[in-house]
């Protein structure tokens, strides 16, 4: 199966290992049911209806997306409940407005301007996160900044369409952390912030709703006191960022590139792929040595692939072009038109630039396409 799938490829083309995304999806589920945790996984990584139906098919029932238009692509098919995890666009409250009246929605909000649009111009009743900064430095409140929390709690009391839900944040700075001690560093700081926030508003919202998003706290911690739920989206799939984190093992990584060989260079031990940066993105890695990896060359064993091979990885990215740099064993066992396969730095990424998947098993399954 696996061979007759591959003679079918003749472009850059994203495999996606069925089983891997799966078996990742439930421990994830695992967890959150250890801990006591709603479920609420962001779906920005698969963009897909047919994976949604994988979590669906488990229980989830609340999802998080990144945009009013992946919104508006899973309310079609079939989720009541959507958190839209990214400073609410008031622009756009129009799309707001439908939406709200398809499906329970709730999105994030970190300034008076957008509230107060929302307030004054909302047809339809949402919920809304105020987005705490833990130290990621990118979107939200200070949680020293209760002034400003205080602020927009009054701005919404008063309102029929605007319900204070909790708050939420993205601990992002836990990707560019090189230890697990140094994750749950960041992670305990939010809980400590989270203690202080539920203290202070709690009895005026008993119901009070706090929920982190990053995988590698999710993935590697065990301590979730004070959260009531969490939100990841790269574990589905995984990749060699969070692997060189330590939040998975190599086995985990479900997605991989399968790329066309176009030029060989034996005197550099380099082959030339038809893989760019619009099949990959541009993110990498960096070895201790200071070397940049953009992907590392995986083996297709039967129907799998194999952990990374010794010292085979892109070292460069271009529009179209990767240029593949291997030892001399291996470039004596690639042929120009072979395919070469690739683990991902970035998985979401990755996804974002495929309009489908193409699965070990040979099936085809569709994705968000903007």
């Amino acid at each position: 199966m696996i061979q007759q799938l591959l003679s079918k490829i003749t472009h850059p083309t994203l495999l996606l290992d069925k089983q891997k995304a799966f078996n990742n999806i439930q421990m994830m589920i695992r967890k959150a049911n250890k801990y006591n945790l709603a479920f609420r996984p962001h779906f920005k990584t698969h963009q897909s209806a047919k994976i949604g139906n994988w979590f669906r098919d488990l229980g989830v029932e609340e999802i998080t997306v990144s945009s009013l238009n992946l919104a508006k692509y899973f309310v079609g098919h079939g989720w009541e409940k959507v958190i839209v995890a990214f400073p609410v666009n008031t622009r756009a409250i129009d799309e707001i407005n439908e939406l709200a009246k398809r499906c329970s929605l709730t999105v994030f909000i970190s300034n008076k301007d957008s509230l107060s649009k929302l307030k004054e111009l909302l047809s339809a009743q949402i919920q809304f996160f105020i987005e705490i900064d833990t130290g990621y430095n990118r979107t939200g409140i200070s949680p020293e900044n209760t002034v400003l929390i205080d602020e927009l709690l009054q701005i919404s009391e008063n309102s029929s369409n605007l319900k204070f839900r909790g708050f939420y944040v993205h601990n992002g700075h836990t990707y560019q952390a090189s230890s697990k001690a140094e994750i749950e560093e960041i992670h305990t700081k939010s809980i400590r912030v989270f203690r202080k926030l539920r203290k202070r508003y709690s009895d005026r919202y008993p119901k009070l709703d706090i929920q982190i998003g990053d995988t590698p706290s999710c993935s590697l911690l065990d301590h979730f006191e004070g959260i009531d739920a969490i939100g990841p989206g790269n574990f589905v799939f995984y990749d060699l960022t969070q692997t060189n984190i330590g939040s998975c093992n190599i086995d985990q990584v479900a997605v991989a590139m399968a790329c066309p060989v176009v030029e060989k260079y034996d005197d550099k031990n380099q082959v030339i792929i038809h893989g760019g940066g619009v099949h990959f993105s541009k993110d990498f890695i960096v070895e201790e040595d200071g070397t940049k990896v953009f992907g590392r060359v995986v083996k297709m064993e039967d129907n799998d692939w194999s952990k990374p091979i010794e010292n085979a990885y892109i070292t460069s990215l271009s529009q179209e072009h990767g240029i593949v740099q291997v030892s001399k064993e291996l470039m004596s066992e690639i042929k120009v038109g072979d395919l070469i396969f690739v683990l991902p730095v970035h998985s979401c990424l990755t996804a974002n630039l495929h309009q489908h998947y193409i699965c070990l098993d040979g099936e085809c399954i569709e994705r968000f396409s903007s």
